[in-house]
């Protein structure tokens, strides 16, 4: 072997040869990685001090082919760099060698491990001889930054992290301790960045992120979690391996890797449960998801074994991913193929739901119709009997509705009560209602089958003609609860309209003095009475109502004082019908009879969500009076606190199981995680993930929203009805903070009914979330405005100011100012 080994020299000489640093550059030069050309010089080549004269005239020629100005001159043990052995800082480093300062540079190198220093740490790492160690004579990098890289924490030991420092120019005086750099930490794989300098001197995070994907590159060549030197050349384009070893601190076990492929979406629920979603609410929205759908299998005939065998599924219908509300799509589908046909109905199914695009096959593992024809009959009868009953099903409800939610006006008899009476309230409420939830979910399950099955039948008999008489006659109701705010609000605007003492009222937003203006004030404590849980983000248990803040609902009334809209004409469903199917006299009556038992599941399914908003109201209430109540005991410091408190744990309190007190300590984490959630963007609408853990490692947004774009200036959404309006866009993010204007276009992500005030002023709406059967679709129909609904991307491809077309029959919106 010669003394002086090349690059395929050090491949064949290995550890034993060229030391642990030297085969280990040449391993990753061989896999294609950026290593600065080096060779190696062993410990034979010296005569005492000095290299002998071949081994000189071998330096020579590799410093000359190489032809660099400058060299890093480095020790290659063949101990260091082990698993167990680093040697790191134990042998001398030299670097901006000049070529004819190499030889004597590498004999310093050579001498310094001979030093008393390494023979100590020797022994002490259990090595009984001095080793002379083999020298790396590697080309110097001009570098702009450098610095280290770990493959695994080595402080905390976790292995899904990747810790960095920089600095500017060389790292020596980093990697010597001289001086502190840049600290980084990013997660492993998505390369997503946990913490960061405060101020980022010298490297950025687009090349934090590529240090971290070379270091687990690394980290995968060779087999073991590894701590790697890297430079970026003097442009800060050319990132360079400069040398890799073994992590030698204890790490944590590697996480079992999950196989299971889970998939998120939050295409409709969003509507209901916008923006980050407090602790209380996720956990009340879970145990009411679980127990509603397990009374409606009971209620269909599914056997107790099957449903037991489920209550995972259940139990986990719905996920929180940085603080978001999102299905758990491989859930729900699991639990609706027990239904019969479910594969004929699965496209109904994701039409009510919202969902944008396919579940993929492998997310629905364990997805099985029901077996045996007498289970799949008995469902079947089970399933004809409940649509019989419906109307007396429905009855039932709307009386226990009567007897367990108190009116409003009686809401202060909660703050008489003690801590274990309010947990006796809450659990009144779960058995009368949530564990009794049959009107609504039956009438849901019948709303789908009968929506889509019409949607589809019409426009198989009529074309784009039959699904605008679908539209016309599911969303343009006059008897939908929905609708009733705007309506109330548009009379409340008649009182005010043309009289300024009452504009100047409204003005002040002074509810003490608006309730007490007359008829006006009248009518708006009759609005709160019956509406005010109605508001912006009305499923969320910690979003005021209106009895808290009725600043939204003086703002709509002002809106509709000062906006005086012609009457709204609709088309005539039933003449449409009749000039459709002219001649056609059997299909006209089968349509029409198809169409109504449609529409009043629709109705049906609005009013039923509206009595679901007064439950989640009286919840409220309950929950707020029991942090009222633990304010005043010190276990938490302030009664709203109480909304980062779970379901169980809230219980556990007021009914002696609670497992720890320190409550304060639960929701100062929860609170600094909700900060947190803040700072980061939305997810995106689906999400596919290799098990479930929240570090936001996501493999897959899933499928692109199919939409149609002829250009930069116009998209297409779904059509809700209304016409065509021109107008300037008004694109609100956020409805408590920003109004939009008379005559302006509302767009926006996605709205729920507490956006009335915006729906009143606004001449039109277009939203990247929702469906036919969305609010926003319900209340611009009634108010006579275009909607266009599911614009993928409309809150980044319009902006404030635009000039939109919005054609609401055709779903088309339009930018029209270039």
């Amino acid at each position: 072997m010669p003394q002086v080994l090349s690059f395929e020299d050090v491949l064949k000489a290995g550890v034993a040869g060229a030391g642990g640093k030297g085969a280990a550059l040449a391993d990753m030069q061989q896999a294609g990685f950026r290593v600065p050309r080096f060779f190696v010089i062993t410990p034979e080549a010296f005569s005492g001090d000095a290299l002998s004269a071949e081994a000189l005239a071998q330096t020579k020629a590799m410093l000359q082919g190489i032809g660099a100005s400058h060299f890093a001159v480095r020790s290659s043990a063949r101990s260091e760099d082990g698993k167990s052995d680093s040697h790191a800082g134990q042998f001398l480093s030299l670097l901006e060698i000049a070529p004819d300062d190499v030889p004597a540079a590498a004999a310093k190198v050579l001498a310094s491990g001979l030093l008393h220093s390494v023979a100590e740490y020797r022994a002490a790492r259990g090595h009984v001889t001095v080793e002379r160690p083999a020298i790396v004579v590697q080309e110097m990098v001009v570098a702009s930054s450098a610095g280290v890289a770990f493959a695994a924490d080595p402080v905390t030991g976790r292995r899904d992290r990747v810790v960095i420092s920089a600095i500017l120019g060389l790292g020596d005086r980093l990697v010597s301790g001289h001086e502190d750099g840049d600290a980084w930490i990013l997660t492993a794989t998505r390369h997503d960045v946990l913490a960061r300098p405060a101020t980022a001197t010298a490297i950025t995070e687009r090349q934090a992120r590529d240090v971290a994907a070379l270091c687990e590159k690394v980290t995968a060549q060779r087999g073991h979690p590894q701590d790697i030197e890297w430079a970026y050349g003097h442009d800060g384009k050319v990132l360079y391996l400069l040398q890799s070893r073994p992590i030698t601190t204890n790490l944590l076990p590697p996480a079992t890797s999950e196989a299971k492929l889970f998939a998120f979406d939050n295409s409709n629920i969003v509507e209901s449960y916008p923006g980050i979603v407090a602790p209380l609410t996720f956990s009340f929205a879970v145990q009411a998801y679980a127990r509603v759908y397990k009374t409606f299998l009971r209620m269909i005939g599914v056997a107790t074994p099957v449903i037991e065998a489920h209550q995972a599924e259940l139990s986990n219908m719905l996920s929180r991913i940085d603080g978001r509300m999102y299905y758990n799509l491989g859930n729900w589908y699991r639990l609706l193929s027990l239904l019969p046909f479910f594969s004929r109905n699965r496209q109904h199914m994701e039409t009510m739901m919202g969902v944008s695009s396919p579940l993929p096959d492998e997310a629905m593992q364990g997805a099985a119709a029901p077996t045996g024809t007498w289970a799949v009959v008995r469902m079947v009868v089970r399933l004809l009997w409940q649509a019989v009953r419906l109307k007396s099903t429905y009855a039932g409800f709307i009386s226990r509705m009567q007897q367990s939610v108190p009116p409003r006006a009686e809401a202060n008899r909660l703050a008489g009560l003690s801590l274990s009476e309010l947990a006796a309230e809450y659990r009144r409420l779960e058995a009368a209602l949530l564990d009794r939830w049959d009107a609504p979910i039956v009438n849901d399950f019948l709303c789908m089958m009968a929506f889509g099955g019409t949607r589809k039948m019409m426009e198989r008999w009529a074309g784009q003609a039959g699904l605008a008489i679908h539209n016309d006659i599911m969303i343009g109701q006059g008897d939908i609860i929905s609708a009733v705010p705007a309506q109330l609000i548009r009379e409340a605007g008649d009182i005010v309209r043309g009289d300024e003492s009452l504009l100047n009222v409204l003005k002040s937003e002074n509810t003490v003095t608006i309730f007490a203006a007359g008829a006006l004030g009248e009518k708006l404590k009759a609005y709160v009475a019956r509406f005010g849980d109605r508001r912006i983000g009305e499923l969320k248990l910690e979003q005021p109502t209106l009895d808290d803040d009725a600043t939204p609902l003086f703002r709509a009334v002002h809106a509709a004082a000062t906006v005086r809209r012609e009457a709204v004409i609709k088309s005539d469903p039933a003449i449409a019908l009749d000039q459709t199917f002219s001649g056609k006299p059997l299909r006209k009556w089968f349509a029409s009879k198809a169409l109504a038992y449609a529409k009043a599941r629709v109705r049906d399914r609005e009013n039923l969500r509206f009595e679901r908003t007064r439950i989640f109201g009286h919840a409220r209430r309950v929950f707020l009076a029991m942090g009222q109540s633990l304010a005043a005991s010190g276990l938490i410091e302030k009664p709203d606190h109480v909304f980062q408190l779970t379901v169980e744990e809230i219980l556990s309190v007021c009914e002696g199981s609670i497992v720890s007190s320190n409550l304060r300590g639960f929701i100062s984490l929860r609170l600094a995680e909700a900060d947190d959630h803040a700072m980061r963007a939305d997810p995106p609408e689906r999400l596919l993930m290799r098990g479930t853990i929240p570090e936001r490692q996501w493999i897959s947004t899933g499928a692109a929203i199919a939409q149609t774009a002829a250009s930069d200036h116009e998209r297409s959404g779904t059509a809700c009805g209304g016409g065509v309006v021109t107008g300037l866009a008004r694109v609100v993010r956020d409805p408590a903070e920003e109004q939009v204007k008379p005559g302006e276009i509302l767009v926006a992500r996605h709205t729920d009914p507490g956006w009335i005030s915006h729906f009143a002023n606004a001449a039109a709406v277009v939203a990247e979330r929702g469906s036919v059967l969305s609010h926003s679709a319900i209340v611009s129909r009634e108010l006579g405005i275009p909607c266009v609904v599911a614009v993928a991307d409309a809150c980044a491809w319009i902006s404030t100011g635009d000039q939109l077309e919005i054609d609401g029959s055709r779903g088309i919106v339009r930018k029209v100012n270039g």
